[in-house]
């Protein structure tokens, strides 16, 4: 790839990935919000057709992923659930103890209307779109992640970004590792669910950000 294309490349990374999140920013529309990141995971879903396989030599199965996946979750819930917990004990499980059918109705939808989509951009998109400037490794990781991380400014907090970097560099691991974008889903509705159960919702919240 000759100088202009990468230039190129480089150019149309930074507008859709930090351009994208401050327009978020500036314009505060919620429904703008859920439209790019759909109209993104739609174009990154039409993009990665032309890519047939989803794995690659030397992954292992889908059980053995998700295998590892729990494990992980069974190390970092209890952590995760503990510092919520100390940190702002009047807020720990207030969400499912205050409003139970919201709660429940995010479980649910959270998954599929948020997780999906954001995989799609995040992980997969960034993998085969931009692997001539990251490759498919430690580049890649670190980018997905940073991408990822940076794109939570949108909620006006340090808490949003650090932890969806650490996320991020956890989910582009996982993707690298299976190129699975069933099982990274999966790991990140867990979090997700648990983030949003424990008390920690607020932080990755549009309406408690913006008013």
């Amino acid at each position: 790839m000759g100088k202009r294309p990468r230039f190129a490349l480089w150019l149309e990374f930074i507008l859709i990935f930090a351009g994208a999140p401050v327009l978020v920013l500036i314009l505060r529309d919620r429904w703008l919000t859920v439209g790019l990141l759909w109209a993104g995971a739609a174009g990154a879903y039409i993009y990665s057709r032309r890519f047939n396989a989803d794995t690659v030599p030397g992954d292992i199965s889908l059980r053995e992923g998700i295998r590892d996946v729990m494990i992980r979750f069974a190390v970092l819930a209890p952590l995760i659930t503990s510092a919520a917990w100390i940190a702002m004990p009047g807020s720990f499980l207030s969400f499912p103890r205050e409003r139970p059918g919201i709660w429940i109705l995010v479980m649910l939808l959270y998954p599929l209307l948020s997780v999906w989509p954001q995989e799609m951009v995040y992980r997969a998109f960034i993998f085969r779109r931009y692997a001539p400037l990251f490759g498919a490794w430690g580049g890649y990781i670190l980018a997905s992640a940073l991408a990822f991380g940076y794109m939570h400014i949108i909620f006006i907090n340090s808490i949003a970004v650090v932890v969806s970097v650490l996320g991020g560099l956890l989910f582009a691991r996982n993707y690298v590792r299976h190129r699975s974008l069933a099982l990274v889903s999966i790991e990140h509705a867990l979090y997700g669910c648990l983030i949003f159960t424990v008390g920690l919702g607020r932080f990755f919240f549009t309406g408690y950000a913006w008013g």
